[in-house]
């Protein structure tokens, strides 16, 4: 097997070999997703993160069919446009199969369906002979499951592991197990229908034959089980086929829908909408985003929150369910080995064997400066959305405990500026969202040494501030309105003072644990338009330097600028371009009424975006220079689908239209509303506000975009400020 990547001192994913196929597709329902090839295999080879996986484990780490023992040759691959289904098309090779007539190439065409539902892979097999003679071959499927934890997949060396347990086999069912040092016992059950001539614990065959024109149909179902507890019986494929299109059908009503002149970019919607309910898992507490695939298919704090802030817009539930599971998470007491400290918002939580067992230290873990700060914004985002004043008062304490830690515990010395520092060696070292171990730095290359002041992350805690002084005054604590609002424009007044250097035009990185200003730029710095700290005139400057050479690559903005000394344009955190952060920088943009800017960031994403497998945005990209006639480079780890790249289009254009809410009026409002080249027309539909809905159409004009209400029901006012 090739060498896996591994997963360095800071939990980083480096790469040493490359994915054993580019054209991936994946499944996901709940915490159960599936990675395969285009053939509809799963290859133990390349980066090895091909697989069935539940709970953080691989349940299913190979399954290859086969047509007389070879492979066949592949004619097409493509997931539904709703994530519902995975279809592949096969044809046969030339065959030989001993004591049987040669099979002629392209004789027998191979369909294969996929579909996951409720810890289950169900797949249809039908193949049919479109000769002019009967065929007889052999078809056959080889599994196996190593049980390995992601972090293994990523890299992870263990010392010890657990015991396989001894495969059990029936005339149509194999049961292949693993026993881990957490006790915990894990099952994959394979079914076959109809009853194959041999299954054996790492091969079920099927022999079939073909009058011309004749078909048969196979069918598979691997289900993942935990602890001896086998899941409900799965159903058949066909009565699991109708349910995940009616569950899928249901996500995708209720929701605002946009549909604009531009066919190609309603892809580009399309496929975000899709992946955004596909990765959006339902908890309890609500739905909740996962982060992406295949490496952080779970919660995360930091990315369930801006991916919710991206699409609050067109869902704003989404936030409701990210906010009640992360009040829910909340920590309460320190802990110094998952960097918990009371009031602190969870940065990533994890449920496979070497989170139970502590080898890794993410089972809950709160290493991350930023969730805490955009927590609170969220909140007061979603009430700006929607008026929904009961719900923040559910919250309301974990907000005041939020506001808490930001003070006592963010504030590491009492200067105002909210820094971090790991607790222990086995957290993460870097705890912005840029938390590659090598991403803060000074202009010479020095790694910064912690605690570290994030230029960005003094912008999330001031918004933070502003929005929960408004929320206060609505729940009539107007002390702490008053204390919070002068708080922030403190704030403002001091990281104006302390980060803008004049030396290379814009907010420094950080301050590192002296104090001293890492002088590089970044794209961190677009943050501080987001939040709306920056001055005019620095919101300016900063703005136009984005949009250089040295840092606008054509697709998008890079995350620093190529004369930085640790530029790299394939490095994740130090040259790439992220969507979502350039879906961010945008929305800053927009603000400060530099949309002309913010439509040049969209548009290169847009042509981005058309060069993607399936117009899927993944978590970055390669910072490449843009060339005529050739794609953007892609980043060979990158996750995609990714929640926050989904989400990031919807962000550009409420960046593009300026579009805001105001719930006590209630008011739709479209301030200085502008469209990129390629939109004559968008169409929002269903777009509602305190029980009220509007339909919209909205037409470029040379000089101004004009805003149609087309139809609306409830009382709702659309306000549009040219």
């Amino acid at each position: 097997m090739v060498e896996k990547i591994q997963l360095g001192e800071q939990w980083y994913i480096l790469a040493t070999s490359s994915p054993a196929d580019e054209r991936r597709r994946v499944l996901k329902h709940n915490d159960t997703f599936a990675m395969f090839d285009r053939f509809g295999d799963v290859q133990p080879m390349g980066l090895g993160e091909e697989g069935i996986y539940d709970g953080d484990t691989c349940f299913l780490s190979q399954q290859e069919l086969l047509i007389e023992g070879v492979r066949p040759m592949h004619l097409n691959s493509t997931v539904r446009d709703d994530n519902g289904l995975f279809i592949v098309e096969l044809m046969n090779p030339d065959l030989y199969p001993a004591g049987k007539k040669h099979i002629p190439k392209g004789e027998l065409h191979i369909f294969r369906g996929k579909l996951l539902l409720d810890g289950t892979c169900y797949e249809h097999i039908r193949i049919v002979n479109f000769g002019l003679t009967p065929i007889e071959a052999t078809v056959s499927m080889e599994f196996g499951a190593d049980y390995k934890d992601i972090f293994e997949v990523r890299g992870f060396k263990r010392e010890k592991r657990g015991e396989y347990l001894t495969p059990q086999t029936t005339d149509q069912e194999l049961l292949l197990g693993y026993r881990g040092l957490d006790k915990q016992v894990r099952r994959t059950r394979i079914h076959c229908d109809p009853v194959p001539k041999k299954l054996t614990a790492r091969q079920a065959d099927f022999d079939i034959a073909l009058e011309p024109k004749a078909e048969v149909h196979l069918y598979v179902t691997i289900s993942c089980e935990h602890n001896d507890q086998q899941r409900p019986p799965p159903t058949d494929y066909f009565t699991a086929f109708t349910q995940v299109n009616h569950t899928v059908s249901c996500s995708l009503q209720g929701r605002c829908k946009v549909v604009t002149s531009d066919p190609l970019f309603n892809n580009w919607l399309d496929r975000s909408t899709a992946d955004l309910v596909m990765l959006t898992t339902s908890r309890k507490e609500g739905d909740y985003p996962y982060a992406g695939l295949p490496w952080y298919s779970t919660t995360f704090g930091r990315d369930g929150i801006l991916t919710a802030r991206e699409y609050l817009w067109i869902d704003p539930c989404l936030a409701k369910g990210v906010l009640t599971f992360l009040a829910a998470t909340q920590a309460t007491e320190l802990d110094p080995e998952r960097d918990a400290e009371p009031g602190k918002i969870l940065h990533e939580a994890r449920n496979g064997e070497l989170a139970a067992l502590n080898e890794i230290p993410f089972g809950r873990y709160y290493g991350t400066v930023d969730a805490t700060p955009l927590f609170v914004g969220l909140a007061g985002a979603y009430y700006e959305r929607t008026g929904d004043l009961d719900f923040i008062r559910s919250i309301w304490d974990n907000i005041l405990r939020a506001l808490h830690w930001i003070d006592h515990y963010g504030d590491r010395d009492g200067d105002g500026f909210v820094e971090y520092a790991r607790y222990s060696e086995t957290g993460l070292a870097q705890q912005g969202w840029k938390d590659s171990q090598d991403s803060v730095f000074h202009a010479d290359g020095r790694l910064a040494d912690a605690p570290i002041a994030l230029c960005e992350v003094q912008g999330y805690v001031y918004e933070a501030k502003l929005r929960a002084a408004e929320l206060a005054r609505l729940l009539g604590d107007h002390a702490l309105a008053k204390k919070l609002h002068d708080a922030a424009m403190l704030l403002k007044k001091n990281f104006n003072e302390a980060f803008w250097c004049e030396r290379i035009g814009t907010y420094a990185l950080a301050l590192d644990g002296e104090k001293q200003q890492c002088e590089v730029a970044s794209s961190n710095a677009g943050h501080t338009l987001w939040s709306g700290i920056a001055t005019p005139e620095y919101a300016a400057r900063i703005a136009d330097q984005l949009l250089s050479e040295e840092f606008f690559c054509g697709w998008g903005i890079r995350t620093i600028p190529t004369k930085e000394v640790r530029y790299n344009p394939m490095a994740y955190h130090n040259g790439s371009v992220w969507p979502h952060d350039n879906a961010l920088i945008a929305e800053g943009m927009a603000r400060y009424g530099f949309t002309a800017k913010a439509m040049a960031v969209f548009t290169g994403l847009r042509s981005a975006s058309l060069y993607m497998d399936q117009n899927r945005m993944p978590e970055l990209f390669c910072g490449f220079e843009k060339r005529p006639d050739e794609g953007p480079t892609l980043y060979p780890v990158a996750c995609s689908p990714q929640a926050w790249a989904a989400a990031s289009v919807f962000s550009l254009l409420q960046a593009c239209l300026g579009l805001s809410f105001d719930p006590h009026k209630p008011e739709i409002r479209f301030r200085h509303p502008q469209l990129p080249p390629f939109l004559e027309t968008v169409e929002i539909h269903d777009l509602s506000i305190n029980g009220a809905t509007v339909d919209l159409l909205l037409q470029r004009y040379p000089n101004n975009v004009g805003v149609n209400v087309i139809r609306k029901e409830g009382n709702v006012e659309v306000v549009a400020v040219a």
